[in-house]
């Protein structure tokens, strides 16, 4: 699998290390459900067939986070875009 990075170029995907799915939203730990909101946030995932975005870093080329469209039925990637966009806070 090739991994077309925005800052180094396509690479392979052994140069990577894959994080997760990139779509969750962490839940507010102040809010009334918090227990049971992390409780799904962390142990019920989908599984989702097709086009799906995830976090991948590229460890071994230029320590970046990327978020990355592949296919989860047949590891086609679409696409990859850095974490963080232009001028947003770190």
């Amino acid at each position: 699998m090739r991994i077309p990075c925005p800052y180094c170029g396509e690479r392979d995907a052994h140069e990577f290390s894959y994080l997760g799915d990139a779509t969750l939203t962490r839940p507010d730990p102040a809010a009334a459900d918090a227990e049971q909101a992390f409780h799904d946030y962390v142990y019920l995932r989908d599984n989702p067939a097709g086009a799906h975005e995830e976090w991948w870093y590229h460890a071994n080329g230029c320590r970046q986070w990327l978020r990355v469209t592949r296919d989860t039925r047949t590891h086609a990637i679409s696409g990859a875009a850095p974490a963080r966009k232009s001028g947003e806070p770190a």
